[in-house]
């Protein structure tokens, strides 16, 4: 028991704590939600400006999976290092450098006119934006202790989905209404308008996130040491790990691949679910992006429920196994039911549904084994190698779509990947997940 409240009953305490956690998630969570709302708009806007980008510029479907997937090359080579900044520096800077960078960018791509161009972007895009995901993982960390962070991730995690809600209708709506605009297509619209957000939350996070719970201003002293030895209890049951023995660990590598197959679902549908839409029988863009706010208002709800499950049973591996089979059998059936606007879209929403209830429950197994500066490193090297799916999901779908004619072949290759993470998720010890 804590030496802060000597007096208090487990139960008492139990309660204090819980009116503590929920100040710190109140003042926090909402903040990171909407900036991962915005972050994964920017990232993602290209699956609704495809609907009408490459005919206005004789894009092949190649080319726009190449282009799309490309984003996560300069991801890729940069998520390590900004981790690993933002550990030193804090999360005030970083979050808001970051947020401000990859905004300019997204809002550039509107002036894009050739292939080299969108691959240019993309890739400086991915290099701006790299550090931002993983950044918010390991900043929970410094909060939450490991039996609070499922559902902790979740509310932040939900992010995406609720991208999908708001961002398909309004992406629809930007691309009807704002077409012919100033001589502009509908899609450089969306490119500029979107960027927006970003641009905005990023100077907000300087002046409004805290680095650490100590660096807090809205905490008293009491509630920040009972935060603080809620994390160092944690922290002391977990094994220390130098940086570079990060990269020669095993389960770190394990939980790179799970991850990576998870990002191959993600990426699958985020950048093709406004095609799938379209090739079931729907033509109009703001018919396409109210339909595909659907599939991802399941996700929202499914998410919550997995988590809240995943931390109140203390059992991760089959709660993440389960979501993504059906993840991979919702992708799997949206092929079968493809014709079908009805069926294909109750199909796809338990694909997305089940995609996304894995993330919140993934991104607790990493803190299990890590802390400190393994942890960043770590975290960062999980999500920038499960991010590499973003460069193969995109790029593969296309290429067998211009190959076959279909998005099919591709929607099975994904489908197969969110199967073998399943597999691989079950063969982590239970010790490791189960905290």
């Amino acid at each position: 028991m804590s030496a802060i409240y000597p007096s208090a009953t487990l139960s008492a305490r139990e309660t204090l704590e819980n009116s503590i956690y929920a100040k710190v998630t109140l003042r926090l969570l909402p903040f990171l939600f909407i900036c991962y709302v915005a972050a994964y708009l920017d990232r993602v806007n290209v699956g609704f400006a495809k609907l009408n980008m490459l005919n206005d510029l004789q894009f092949s479907e190649t080319v726009y999976g190449l282009g799309a997937g490309i984003f996560f090359i300069g991801y890729f080579l940069f998520e390590v290092p900004s981790n690993i900044i933002m550990h030193k520096v804090g999360a005030r800077v970083w979050i808001a450098r970051i947020m401000v960078t990859w905004s300019v960018l997204s809002a550039a791509t509107m002036f894009v006119t050739s292939p080299t161009m969108f691959y240019v972007i993309r890739f400086l895009l991915g290099v701006a934006e790299a550090g931002f995901f993983p950044g918010i993982v390991l900043y929970l960390t410094y909060w939450f202790p490991a039996s609070r962070r499922g559902r902790m991730n979740a509310l932040f995690m939900i992010g995406i989905p609720i991208a999908g809600v708001v961002g398909g209708p309004l992406s629809g709506w930007i691309m009807n209404y704002f077409a012919g605009v100033n001589g502009w297509y509908g899609w450089q619209w969306l490119f500029l308008l979107e960027a927006i957000p970003s641009l905005i939350l990023g100077v907000v996070t300087f002046f409004y996130l805290p680095n650490s719970i100590r660096a807090s201003t809205w905490l008293a002293e009491d509630e920040k040491k009972l935060l603080e030895e809620n994390i160092a209890k944690d922290g002391s049951a977990t094994k220390s790990h130098s940086v570079a023995g990060v990269f020669t660990n095993p389960k770190v590598w394990l939980m790179a691949a799970i991850y990576f197959c998870c990002m191959m679902g993600l990426y699958g549908i985020s950048f093709y679910l406004p095609t799938l839409v379209k090739a079931s029988g729907v033509k109009d863009a703001l018919d396409v992006g109210l339909l595909t706010a659907i599939p991802y208002t399941c996700g929202v709800i499914a998410t919550l429920l997995v988590a809240r499950s995943a931390d109140r049973m203390r059992e991760r591996r089959w709660h993440f196994a389960i979501a993504s089979a059906l993840g991979g059998l919702g992708l799997f059936l949206s092929t079968v039911y493809g014709n079908n606007v009805v069926l294909a879209l109750m199909a796809l929403s338990l694909g997305t549904a089940g995609m996304l209830s894995t993330m919140p429950v993934f991104w607790t197994y990493p803190s299990a084994i890590l802390s400190g500066a393994a942890a960043a490193a770590g975290i960062g090297l999980i999500n920038s190698v499960g991010n590499l799916a973003g460069f193969v999901s995109p790029s593969i779908v296309g290429w067998l779509k211009d190959v076959t004619g279909s998005t099919n072949a591709g929607m099975y290759f994904v489908a197969g990947a969110l199967i073998i993470g399943a597999v691989l998720a079950l063969l982590q010890p239970k010790s490791l997940v189960n905290k």
